[in-house]
């Protein structure tokens, strides 16, 4: 079996993804995920920088209180937590089935250790921008279940950030949309 290093530090960007991508549980049931990350939050402290939740996944920057590096602890009780008593049918395997998994979620997850201030800049923008590029709404204000709010809330952006996916034509990858230019505020919950 791999041994797996985890990375070391105090800010980190998270991918957490479903392991059935077709299901919407994270958005059709936010309310639970809402609660439980709190919950999370209250008994294991950390920061979050910025999230955006997703139908499918979750992409989330958080800081981690000093000599605290366990995320892989907290995503653990927040998915552990958010799978309870969720009515959901997903197809487990047997092995999941033997560690008492209901397979809602993927097991492993995405974790990159932020270097600097660039680099929380980057993933926060991508977090925010993230809702337009899969394509569930043209402009980032428009998807509900996202810290971008509480930054525009704060006069850090500007609502109209991102811009109008309506508005703009031709056949683009991957990119930039924009450099933040702050002190990145830090929610809990």
């Amino acid at each position: 079996m791999p041994q797996y290093r985890r990375a070391k530090g105090s800010t980190f960007f998270f991918t957490v993804v479903l392991a059935d991508r077709a299901s919407t549980l994270p958005v059709s049931e936010i309310d639970r995920l809402r609660r439980i990350y709190r919950t999370v939050c209250e008994r294991r402290p950390f920061e979050t920088v910025a999230i955006c939740i997703l139908p499918d996944h979750i992409h989330a920057v958080w800081t981690l209180p000093e000599e605290d590096a366990d995320f892989s602890a907290r995503w653990s009780l927040i998915k552990d937590g958010f799978s309870r008593g969720v009515e959901d049918k997903p197809r487990s395997s047997p092995s999941k089935i033997v560690k008492r998994e209901k397979g809602i979620w993927q097991r492993r997850f995405w974790e990159h250790a932020i270097r600097d201030d660039t680099d929380v800049e980057r993933h926060v923008d991508y977090i925010h921008f993230n809702p337009v590029k899969h394509g569930y709404v043209t402009r980032v204000a428009d998807w509900p279940h996202s810290s971008f709010h509480r930054y525009v809330e704060r006069g850090l952006l500007d609502a109209e950030w991102g811009g109008n996916m309506k508005e703009i034509r031709g056949s683009f990858g991957e990119c930039r949309v924009g450099t933040l230019r702050f002190a990145y505020p830090t929610i809990c919950g």
